[in-house]
């Protein structure tokens, strides 16, 4: 037993310490509290969006994007043989990301950079990554920021209405939708040439979240549905607070700027994963693991960039870690715990998957798979991540849990998902 695996097992922080079947049944005991709208972390919430809907050829639309860091906009369209075409993509950071914003400050900055669309259609498709309940016009009402975004005066306002006000178009039509779910219309359109039983969207970047197809009978707490019917659900996953956390997840988590919120996606997230790993690795110096623990003490909080590339071999020029060390047997141990905090992220992720596959009731037939469009620098990059995820997943969707599954990631997914639900809704 190595110093490293000792000391994550001392602190409950190997992937061992997960029990896959207790985060399952926890993950799908707090998504039936949250359809009911009883108590839950995770929200459940409501798009209004179907996925059934026909793409039309040549009804241009813009499709807006604002993720974790960045914002995007684009003119989108698909031609006479439905193929997407995109035009005038134009990039800009998410406004909050630097320094707090006033309700003003904030619209004021996201019509700056529509100023070049407002000519292009009277159809606005918005990818908007931040938890907000949907209303059947389809406009969402910001209910938490996540993702270090400081805005405060944005929550509880109506996005698209502020938004469209802020442009001086109040008279156009935005459909707002969460960035799973432009996922998961893009990953539908991507393969529309196979038949899947049901669809899932999954973002594992800077912070993550899921979307599902539900049946409108199952969605008890909202009035008025057509029960023959379903639409997509926004989880919100990354809230989700019955993963085992442990004493350095907590002392992670008091350090973020909303402690005890999104406590799920803290634990594996790419704007976290660097900031755990700095506290699991300042904590081993401190408990002695270390042959030279001072190293530590004034070391910045590392990112997921930096963590990940020293475990890839990688040593950037403004990569910190590697020239904390001066004992060879001191870079094997720090590698060796994030690449143990990696494996528990992976195997915590399959327990988020395989729960929403079984909340679905579908994907038992090989040939009728779930289509998962998976997004995410976050899943795909990270050392060893995906390998470790599927053998999880796999090993969990066997015997009398026997489903299958497909990953597929489409390229600008959240622009050509926007776009999509802006044509269809």
């Amino acid at each position: 037993m190595t110093k490293a695996y000792e000391f994550l097992k001392s602190h409950k922080m190997t992937a061992e310490d997960v029990n896959m079947k207790e985060v399952v049944n926890a993950f799908l005991s707090e998504m039936a509290k949250g359809l009911a709208g009883q108590e839950s972390s995770l929200l459940m919430l409501p798009t209004y969006i179907e996925a059934d809907g026909e793409v039309k050829a040549n009804d241009p639309v813009v499709a807006i994007d604002a993720g974790g860091t960045n914002f995007r906009a684009a003119k989108v369209y698909f031609d006479d043989n439905l193929k997407l075409v995109t035009e005038n993509i134009q990039k800009g950071k998410m406004p909050g990301v630097d320094e707090e914003l006033s309700k003003a400050d904030f619209f004021d900055t996201l019509a700056g950079y529509m100023s070049d669309y407002k000519k292009v259609s009277d159809k606005l498709g918005f990818c908007f990554s931040y938890a907000a309940e949907i209303f059947p016009n389809k406009d969402g009402k910001l209910l938490e920021w996540s993702k270090e975004i400081k805005a405060p005066e944005v929550i509880g306002r109506m996005i698209g209405k502020e938004l469209l006000a802020a442009m001086g178009t109040p008279e156009k039509q935005l459909v707002l939708m969460n960035d799973t779910v432009s996922t998961l219309l893009a990953g539908k359109a991507a393969r529309a040439i196979k038949t899947y039983d049901t669809y899932i969207g999954f973002i594992l970047g800077t912070g993550t979240n899921t979307s599902y197809i539900e049946a409108n009978c199952n969605i008890t707490k909202t009035d008025g549905l057509n029960m023959e019917g379903s639409q997509i659900i926004n989880i919100e996953s990354g809230a989700f607070t019955l993963a085992p956390r442990t004493d350095i997840d907590l002392a992670f988590d008091n350090t973020t700027k909303n402690p005890g919120r999104y406590a799920f996606e803290k634990m594996f997230s790419g704007g976290y994963f660097g900031g755990l790993c700095t506290e699991a690795l300042k904590t081993a110096a401190k408990a002695g693991v270390f042959a030279e623990p001072s190293a530590f003490e004034n070391m910045e909080e590392l990112s997921t960039e930096q963590v990940n590339n020293y475990v890839h071999g990688i040593e950037a020029a403004k990569s910190v870690l590697p020239g904390v060390f001066t004992h060879e047997s001191d870079k094997l141990i720090a590698a060796e715990i994030i690449d143990g905090l990696i494996e528990r992220a992976a195997k915590l992720v399959a327990a988020n998957l395989a729960a929403v596959i079984l909340q679905t009731g579908k994907a038992k037939l090989h040939e009728k798979p779930v289509l998962m469009t998976i997004e995410g620098t976050t899943f795909y990059k990270l050392h060893n991540f995906r390998t470790l995820f599927e053998n999880y997943l796999n090993d969990f969707l066997s015997g009398e849990n026997k489903r299958y599954y497909e990953i597929v990631e489409v390229e600008n997914s959240s622009l050509l998902g926007a776009a999509i639900a802006a044509i269809v809704n």
